[in-house]
C-alpha cells in the first residue's frame, strides 16, 4: 500500500497534514505518544518510556493495552484504508516498544536539524546565519505544545533546551560578524523564556547594542539587575556586567554590579589595563622535535599577514593520534611566544583521554583567570559569566593561548579571546569543522612524516652515527611504523635501552608482529600506540565503531562509501554519515574524493578489534555483503567497458541489503575496475578462503579483460588458475567452460601457447556439455584458438578455425559476435595477401561495430584496416587508420593494444618514408610494452636498431605482403574471445 504524503509539526503545537491540509491528531494522550514518536524518528521507544509519557508515576492498571489502542488508532490516522489489526508502513513494533518511520524532509524538527548542521558547516558567515535563522523561524512555542503552566517531559524539555542553546550558538556566530538582525526575534523570545539567566541577557545586551540600540540594551540591563535583586538578593554577575560597561579588569573584579547600578556611566569604556600577572604555562618544548617546516612556514606566514593589522588568529591543528600535533603545537608557540607580550594560556582539555572525562570549559576558565590575576573567591560561578570576565581581561592584549586535545568546537569557544592581538592554537584528532566555518579559524592537518623527517627523527633520539651504520635497518623501520612520531618515538626509545643491540634486530621483531601493534605495547598508556588509539576509538558512536573494526576486513588500500555500506550492511546515506564520523576522528582519511584510507597502524588496530568483538558468522557475513557488491558491481562495469560476446551473469543474488554501485556509462565503469583491481583482486583472495566458489569462479570472469588489457598478465594467470579448480570443485560445465577459456588467454599473453592451446581445446569441450548452450561459448573459444594460431603465424589454419563462428553467431543474433569473426577473418586474409577480400570483411566489421557503438572493438577494425592498407602500399592511409585505432584504444584506457598500435604506427611511417615519426611511435611503443611485455618490447628494440643502421625504406605504390621480412609477421591483439 502507498502511504499518503504526511508533514508534521513538533516545534510547538502538535500538528499533522495529509496532502497539504490539516488533520486532527485525536485526543491529548495520543497526541503527546506521537509527539513523542516523532522526537525520535526511526527509533524504537520502548513501552515503559511511552507510559512514562503518558501517565508519568500514575499509570492506570491497563496501561500497556491503551497504548496499543491508541498505537492502533495513530495507524489509521497515518495510512487511511488501513485494514484492522494491520501493521502499516510507518508504524512499526520493535526494540520492545514502537518506532515512527518518517522522512526527514517531513517532521520540523528534522529539518530543524538538518539546517542547523548546515549552518555549523557553512564557511561563508552570511549563509550561516541565513541557515540558523530558518532553522529558528520553525518553532512555534513550547514542544509538542505543553502548556507554560505544566512541566514537560523531560523529552520535550529537552527540545526546549536544545532549541535555546542553538539561540545562543547563532546569536554568538551572528555577533563576531555584525549579522545580528535575522537573529534578534528568536534571541529576544529565549531571554524573555528565561530572565534570570544571565549569559542569555548579556547576549541580548551585546546583540542590541552592535544594532544600535543601546538604549533598549541599558533597558534590558536595568530591568534583569533589578529582577536578580528582587527575586534572588544577588547583583548582577560579571559577564552582565561586562556586556554592559565593557570595563577594566579591575572594575570587573570589584564588586562593578553595585557600581554600574549606581552610576553606570561613570565607569570608563576603554581597554583594559594589563593584569598584573604575566602567564608562561607553555609545555617545554621537545628537544628533539624535527620536520614539519612546509606546516610551518604556512602559520608563520599567517602570522606575518596579520601583524599589519592585528586580529584574533585561530589555528586549528589536527591529525589521527600520535601525529605529533601536541608537538608541533608548543614548537610553533615557544618560537612565537615573543610576540605576545602579555603571556601564554595552555590547558590540557583530555579530549579523548581514556582515563578522564573531557575537562569541562568552565574548569579551563578558572585556571585561565587564575593566571591571569583573578582570586579564586571572586572568580564567578557558571560558565557564562567565567567566558565574559575571561574575555574582559584578555581584551586589548595579545596572548598565546594553547587549548591541547581538544574534543570538539563546544569545548573550545569559551576559551576564545573576544578581541583581536591574540593568537589560539587548538589541536585535536577531531577536525573542528565549526570553528572553521563560525570563528574564522584555518585548519592545519598533519600527517605522517615524510621519509627524510622519520629518518632524522630517528638520528636526534639515536644518534646520526648508529643510523647511518645502518641504514637498510633505518628504512625498514621508518616503513613500518608508517612514519607516524608516536610509533617512531616507540621504537626509538626501545633502541635506546639496547644501545648494543643492532637496528637490524629491532626491524625483524616489528617485521614479525605481521603489521600488528604487539611491538608497539609499553605501560604507560600515553606512550602505547594501541592505547592512544583507543581514546579516538572509544568517543565513536556505537555504528561509527562498528563500522571502524570490520573495515579491517576490505582488502584493498582503499574503500568507496558504497564498499563501506555493503561492509555494515548499511544504506549509502547512513554509511557515508559514518565515514564522515570516522574521518572527523582521523581514524581514517579521505585521500581523494569518496574513497577513504585507513592507516596501518589504525588497521592493525582495528584488526584487533573485529577478532576480539565481532564473532566469526558476523565477519563471514559482512564479507559475503562485501564480495556480493564487489561481484555484482564488477559484473556491471565488465559489461559496460567491453560488451562481450557471451556473458556469465552471476547465479548467486545479493543479500537484500547489498546494491551494486551505479555506473553511468563505459568510461566510468572503467575507471570504476581499474580504481578497485586491488580490491577485487584481495576480494577474490578472500572468496577463495571462504570457499565461496561461486563467487572466485564469476570474480575470475569479470577481471579478464581489465588484466588482459592492462598487462596485468601474471596475476591473470594465477586467478584463472584458480578459477578452475574452484568450477571443478562446483561440478559446474559452464563455470569450467569459461575459466579454462580464461586460463587460455592468460597462457597466450604470456606466450605459453601450447598450454594456451590446452586449455582453449577443453573449454571448448566444456561448452559442448553445457545443455541451453547456443553455440556463443564454442564460438568464442575458436575466436581465442583463432588469435592463438595467428599468433603462431598459422594464418589459414586459423581462417579455417574461426570461420564456422561466423554461423553461430548469425544463429544466434549477436552481431557482436558476427563483426568479431568478420574482422579476425579480415586480418587473417591480410596476413596472407588476399587484402580485397580482407578490406571487404573489415568494412563489413566497422559498420557493425559504429552501429553497436562499441569504440574499443572499433579499434580493432581500424587497427586492421591499417594493416589491410599496408599490405596494398597506401601507406599514408594506413598511418591514417592506425592513429584512429590509437586514438581509440586511448579512449578506451586500453594500454596493451595502444601499445601494439603504437608498434603499427611506426611500421606504417617508416613504410611511407618518415623515420623521424616510425622512430617516434616504436619508442613510446617500445617504453609502454616493456612494462608488461618484454618480449614484444625487445621486438620493437630491433625495429628501432635496424632503423638506427639502415636508410629509411621509400614510400612504394605497390603491394608489400612483408614490409620487415626479418620479423614475425604482425599480429593484431584482437580479443572478441576474452569476453
Amino acid at each position: 500500500m502507498t502511504s499518503m504524503p504526511l508533514r508534521f509539526a513538533v516545534l510547538g503545537e502538535l500538528r499533522v497534514w495529509r496532502d497539504g491540509v490539516e488533520v486532527e491528531a485525536g485526543p491529548p494522550l495520543r497526541r503527546t505518544l506521537l509527539a513523542l514518536l516523532l522526537v525520535r524518528t526511526g527509533s524504537p521507544v520502548p513501552l515503559p518510556d511511552i507510559v512514562e509519557a503518558l501517565w508519568a508515576d500514575e499509570p492506570p492498571a491497563r496501561a500497556v493495552n491503551m497504548v496499543h489502542r491508541h498505537v492502533g488508532e495513530l495507524r489509521r490516522l497515518l495510512e487511511p484504508g488501513l485494514p484492522q489489526r494491520a501493521e502499516g508502513s510507518l508504524l512499526l513494533r520493535g526494540g520492545g516498544g514502537y518506532r515512527l518511520l518518517a522522512p526527514p524532509d517531513c517532521v520540523d524538527l528534522l529539518v530543524f536539524r538538518r539546517l542547523v548542521a548546515r549552518a555549523r558547516a557553512h564557511r561563508d558567515v552570511r549563509q550561516a546565519v541565513a541557515a540558523y535563522s530558518d532553522a529558528l523561524a520553525l518553532r512555534r512555542g513550547r514542544a509538542a505544545g505543553c502548556p507554560a503552566q505544566a512541566p514537560p517531559h523531560p523529552v520535550f524539555a529537552e527540545l526546549d533546551r536544545e532549541y535555546d542553546a542553538v539561540v545562543r550558538e547563532a546569536a554568538e556566530v551572528a555577533l563576531r560578524r555584525g549579522q545580528v538582525d535575522r537573529v534578534l526575534p528568536a534571541l529576544s523570545e529565549s531571554a524573555a523564556r528565561h530572565p534570570l539567566d544571565e549569559g542569555l541577557q548579556a547576549l541580548l545586551v551585546h546583540v542590541l547594542a552592535a544594532t544600535g540600540r543601546r538604549a533598549e540594551a541599558l533597558d534590558v540591563f536595568r530591568t534583569v539587575a533589578g529582577r536578580l535583586a528582587d527575586e534572588m538578593g544577588v547583583d548582577p554577575g560579571p559577564e552582565l556586567t561586562a556586556a554592559r560597561l565593557r570595563a577594566a579588569a579591575e572594575v570587573a573584579l570589584e564588586d562593578v554590579s553595585e557600581n554600574a547600578r549606581a552610576q553606570p556611566e561613570a565607569v570608563s569604556s576603554g581597554a583594559p589595563a594589563r593584569p598584573s600577572v604575566r602567564p608562561a604555562q607553555l609545555p617545554p618544548a621537545l628537544p628533539v622535535f624535527v620536520g614539519r617546516e612546509a606546516q610551518l612556514n604556512r602559520l608563520r606566514t599567517l602570522l606575518d599577514d596579520a601583524g599589519a593589522e592585528p586580529a584574533l588568529v585561530i589555528s586549528t591543528v589536527t591529525g589521527p593520534a600520535g601525529v605529533g600535533k601536541t608537538a608541533f603545537a608548543v614548537h610553533l608557540a615557544h618560537e612565537v611566544a615573543e610576540r605576545f607580550p602579555d603571556g601564554q594560556l595552555y590547558v590540557d582539555l583530555r579530549g579523548f583521554d581514556p582515563a578522564a572525562r573531557p575537562a569541562r570549559p568552565q574548569d579551563a576558565l578558572r585556571g585561565f583567570l587564575a593566571a591571569l590575576g583573578v582570586p579564586a573567591a571572586r572568580t564567578p560561578e557558571g560558565l557564562d559569566a567565567q567566558a565574559a570576565l575571561y574575555r574582559s581581561l584578555s581584551a586589548g592584549r595579545r596572548l598565546l593561548v594553547l587549548l591541547d586535545n581538544a574534543r570538539d568546537a563546544a569545548q573550545v569557544r569559551p576559551l576564545l579571546p573576544g578581541t583581536p592581538g591574540c593568537l589560539v592554537l587548538v589541536t585535536s584528532r577531531n577536525r573542528l569543522g565549526g570553528l572553521a566555518s563560525a570563528d574564522g579559524a584555518h585548519p592545519l592537518t598533519l600527517g605522517a612524516l615524510t621519509p627524510a623527517e622519520a629518518r632524522s627523527a630517528l638520528a636526534l633520539r639515536l644518534g646520526a652515527a648508529r643510523v647511518a651504520a645502518e641504514p637498510r635497518a633505518t628504512k625498514e623501520i621508518v616503513q613500518l611504523t608508517a612514519r607516524l612520531p608516536l610509533a617512531l618515538a616507540v621504537v626509538a626509545a626501545r633502541a635506546a635501552d639496547r644501545p648494543s643491540s643492532p637496528l637490524a634486530t629491532l626491524a625483524e621483531q616489528l617485521r614479525a608482529a605481521h603489521g600488528g601493534l604487539a611491538a608497539f605495547g609499553d605501560a604507560d598508556p600515553a606512550i602505547d600506540v594501541r592505547a592512544v588509539f583507543s581514546w579516538s576509538y572509544d568517543a565513536l558512536g556505537a555504528s561509527a565503531a562498528r563500522m571502524f573494526r570490520l573495515l579491517s576486513l576490505h582488502p584493498g588500500p582503499e574503500l568507496t562509501v558504497h564498499t563501506a555500506a555493503a561492509l555494515v550492511g548499511e544504506p549509502v546515506s547512513k554509511a557515508r554519515t559514518l565515514l564522515a564520523e570516522l574521518a572527523d576522528a582521523h581514524l581514517i582519511a579521505e585521500r581523494t574524493p569518496g574513497r577513504y584510507a585507513c592507516h596501518d597502524l589504525l588497521r592493525a588496530y582495528a584488526t584487533e578489534l573485529v577478532g576480539a568483538t565481532e564473532s566469526e558468522d558476523e565477519r563471514r557475513a559482512s564479507l559475503r555483503r562485501l564480495l556480493d557488491h564487489l561481484l555484482h558491481t564488477a559484473h556491471a562495469a565488465a559489461l559496460l567497458s567491453d560488451p562481450p560476446t557471451a556473458v556469465i551473469t552471476p547465479v548467486t543474488p545479493a543479500e537484500p541489503s547489498v546494491s551494486q554501485q551505479p555506473l553511468a556509462d563505459a568510461t566510468t565503469a572503467l575507471a570504476w575496475l581499474k580504481d578497485e583491481r586491488a580490491v577485487l583482486c584481495g576480494a577474490f583472495r578472500q572468496a577463495v578462503d571462504l570457499e565461496l566458489d561461486t563467487h572466485v569462479c564469476q570474480l575470475a570472469w569479470c577481471l579478464e579483460r581489465l588484466h588482459e588489457r592492462f598487462g596485468h598478465w601474471p596475476q591473470y594467470l594465477a586467478i584463472q588458475r584458480t578459477a578452475v579448480k574452484a568450477a571443478r570443485r562446483l561440478a559446474d560445465p559452464e563455470a569450467l567452460a569459461h575459466a579454462h577459456r580464461g586460463l587460455g588467454r592468460a597462457c597466450m599473453m604470456l606466450r605459453r601457447y601450447a598450454e594456451a592451446d590446452e586449455h582453449l581445446r577443453a573449454a571448448m569441450g566444456e561448452f559442448g556439455r553445457v545443455v541451453d548452450d547456443d553455440g556463443n561459448g564454442r564460438a568464442q573459444c575458436r575466436l581465442a584458438l583463432w588469435e592463438l594460431m595467428t599468433r603462431q603465424g598459422r594464418f589459414r589454419e586459423g581462417i579455417e578455425y574461426v570461420v564456422p563462428a561466423l554461423g553461430l553467431y548469425q544463429a544466434s543474433g549477436r552481431r557482436r559476435g558476427e563483426a568479431d569473426v568478420l574482422v579476425a577473418t579480415a586480418w587473417g586474409q591480410a596476413c596472407l595477401g588476399e587484402a580485397r577480400d580482407a578490406f571487404n570483411h573489415a568494412h563489413r566489421a566497422l559498420a557493425l561495430f559504429q552501429e553497436l557503438e562499441i569504440p574499443l572493438a572499433e579499434g580493432y577494425t581500424w587497427d586492421t584496416l591499417g594493416h589491410i592498407h599496408r599490405q596494398l602500399g597506401r601507406h599514408d592511409t594506413s598511418v591514417g587508420c592506425h592513429r584512429r585505432a590509437l586514438a581509440l584504444f586511448r579512449q578506451a584506457g586500453d594500454l596493451f593494444n595502444e601499445a601494439c598500435a603504437l608498434d603499427r604506427l611506426g611500421d606504417a611511417h617508416h613504410l611511407a618514408g618518415d623515420p623521424t615519426e616510425a622512430l617516434h611511435a616504436w619508442q613510446n611503443a617500445q617504453d609502454a610494452l616493456k612494462e608488461f611485455d618484454p618480449v614484444g618490447a625487445a621486438e620493437v628494440q630491433r625495429k628501432i636498431d635496424r632503423h638506427r643502421e639502415r636508410p629509411p625504406v621509400t614510400s612504394q605504390a605497390h603491394f608489400v605482403h612483408c614490409p620487415l621480412p626479418t620479423l614475425p609477421p604482425p599480429t593484431n591483439p584482437l580479443s572478441p574471445g576474452a569476453s
